[in-house]
């Protein structure tokens, strides 16, 4: 006997699949408790019509997810927050800032548990965050955390390599030219 499956059954099949299982079986387990239902042709197209469209619109969001991940991955976002001398916050930015900064700045909405930030940001920097806009579809927005009325240097500034020790003499050579 072929059903249309309710709900996804274990060793069976998942929800939506239509699938051919023993009479006694849907009669007396499958049926009675929900799980499924007869499969007759008109269930059956209705069940493809729905697949197809759904297809559709994932491919569309997918689409759209993805024209927004290139928005985001070119975009920086700008945080002015209270900082101590050492950069420290008072306080801290969270997903929750992230959302509504992007929702601001960009009109983007996004989920705040979709920002994967490990812990809030305390110090203020550069920072790269994840965001997973859809399924695949995942962009590392830009981040600068910088204190009110600050600035942080550029990154081209900073030193890269060790600093020159060039103008310390080495403390051996200094003892070996002082006669006594």
């Amino acid at each position: 006997m072929e059903v249309i499956l309710l709900s996804d059954v274990e060793k069976v099949g998942l929800r939506g699949e239509v699938v051919q299982v023993a009479r006694g079986f849907a009669r007396n387990y499958l049926i009675p408790r929900r799980l499924a239902e007869a499969a007759t042709p008109g269930r059956v197209a209705e069940i493809r019509r729905r697949e197809a469209t759904r297809a559709d619109q994932e491919a569309r969001t997918f689409e759209q997810a993805q024209e927004i991940a290139e928005t985001l991955g070119r975009a920086e976002l700008r945080f002015e927050v209270k900082a101590g001398p050492t950069g420290s916050l008072f306080g801290s930015v969270t997903p929750t800032d992230i959302a509504d900064e992007l929702w601001r700045a960009h009109k983007i909405r996004v989920d705040r548990r979709k920002i994967e930030l490990a812990d809030p940001i305390k110090r203020t920097g550069r920072y790269e965050v994840p965001i997973d806009l859809f399924t695949d579809v995942r962009v590392e927005v830009k981040m600068a955390v910088v204190p009110e009325g600050g600035e942080l240097p550029s990154a081209e500034a900073e030193p890269v390599g060790p600093e020159p020790e060039a103008a310390e003499p080495e403390a051996g050579s200094e003892a070996a030219e002082i006669p006594e």
